[in-house]
């Protein structure tokens, strides 16, 4: 593991009042996905519901982070985008602050990713990503 791989348990929320365009509410199935594929982790991924990411026009919305990583945010997943959302938390805890590489994203988080977010504690003065 690279000295600034993100520590302790990887967060994984998932939004579960997430609705389709046409009012069906898919958070709670996004949930359970993601639960299921967590927990092949032994405890090293901690998802947990959450009300709303905001993200209403892109459901379903799931947020990755860590205490000091980056926070990763991706929309428009279905419950089978689950083992890719696992995929990219193993990519996750091996990178320098949780940065994961473009091409290390499956398709379907490249095409989903909203927003990317530093990490709290880590901000340099030019404001670049951490080398």
């Amino acid at each position: 593991m690279p000295a600034a791989a993100p520590g302790g348990p990887v967060v994984v929320s998932v939004c579960v009042t997430c609705k389709t365009a046409d009012g069906v509410l898919a958070g709670p199935a996004m949930f359970d996905a993601v639960n299921a594929a967590a927990a092949e982790h032994n405890g090293s991924v901690q998802v947990r519901r959450v009300q709303c990411l905001s993200v209403c026009k892109r459901p379903t919305t799931v947020a990755v982070s860590s205490s000091d990583g980056y926070t990763f945010l991706f929309g428009d997943l279905q419950p089978e985008g689950a083992v890719a959302v696992m995929s990219f938390v193993e990519s996750y805890r091996k990178s320098m602050y949780g940065l994961v590489p473009w091409r290390e994203r499956a398709e379907i988080l490249r095409k989903g990713m909203v927003a990317r977010l530093p990490p709290l504690r880590w901000s340099p003065e030019d404001g670049s990503a951490p080398k």
